[in-house]
């Protein structure tokens, strides 16, 4: 794919939330940076500032936070036409505490937060797009939140293979693990019980 075809998804992406004319794309298109990290490269790391919505076009990345025993907590997957970011960083202006990484070689369509701020006032279809999408991350974070207080490890296991069938294949278990919360030899008791 070439980064027109990168741009277009993105497009096509946002088209199916939003109604934009050639204008609007013509605005759009000229803040787009795209950004290629190779496999266990960071988009960002704890200390930096996320500085701009990152849509994958191609590939697999993950964020993560380590805990005081330098544990990892899976927090976010996310494949070609997802998003990726830490959104508390990006909305607070705060320094991240997040990793946030390519899990395979990755093309990301990056919108720069000031010219992202700038779109939003001069295309209102791009600022309503973004405010279904930040919603919907509001609302799937908190799912999350509650499932992982109420469900027991082998309903959230069989949420995560309904929801991210895609993703299972392309995801280290141990990683899989982490975001459900349970030890790899569990997750490998769990795939036994569902197969």
């Amino acid at each position: 794919m070439t980064e027109k075809d990168h741009i277009s998804l993105l497009i096509n992406h946002i088209k199916k939330d939003v109604d934009l004319n050639e204008n609007d794309i013509e605005a759009f298109t000229q803040i787009l940076e795209i950004k290629e990290l190779n496999k266990k490269d960071f988009l960002f790391q704890p200390g930096e500032t996320s500085n701009s919505m990152n849509f994958i076009a191609k590939g697999c990345m993950r964020s993560y936070y380590l805990d005081e025993k330098a544990q990892e907590h899976t927090l976010q997957l996310g494949v070609e036409e997802w998003w990726i970011n830490d959104l508390y960083s990006y909305l607070s202006r705060k320094k991240s505490r997040m990793y946030v990484q390519a899990l395979e070689p990755t093309i990301l369509v990056q919108l720069p937060r000031l010219k992202l701020e700038q779109l939003y006032l001069d295309v209102p279809a791009i600022s309503h797009f973004f405010r279904i999408k930040i919603q919907n991350a509001y609302v799937a974070i908190q799912e999350r939140v509650i499932d992982s207080m109420s469900d027991d490890a082998y309903d959230r296991y069989k949420d995560f293979i309904k929801s991210y069938r895609d993703i299972e294949q392309r995801v280290p278990q141990y990683i899989i693990a982490s975001y459900l919360g349970v030890t790899p030899e569990f997750l490998s008791y769990l795939r036994k019980k569902h197969s």
